[in-house]
């Protein structure tokens, strides 16, 4: 299983909350509720993420065994 723990606390570190992504990078809210419940998105996405951030995939996201 994809999740995307590593994100919420790489935007800690950034100083970025879901308004920046939303309103600045508009990236949408229903993008946003689908990283809050781990479920896909597409690498589209995971690429915007990388270059907003500035960092690596596995900043953004990680595979978890069931």
């Amino acid at each position: 299983m994809i999740v995307y723990t590593p994100l919420w606390e790489t935007m800690k570190r950034k100083n970025f909350t879901t308004y920046t992504l939303r309103v600045k990078h508009e990236i949408s809210s229903s993008t946003v509720q689908r990283l809050r419940k781990n479920m896909p998105v597409s690498t589209n996405t995971l690429n915007d993420l990388c270059v907003l951030l500035n960092c690596k995939l596995s900043d953004v996201a990680e595979f978890v065994e069931d």
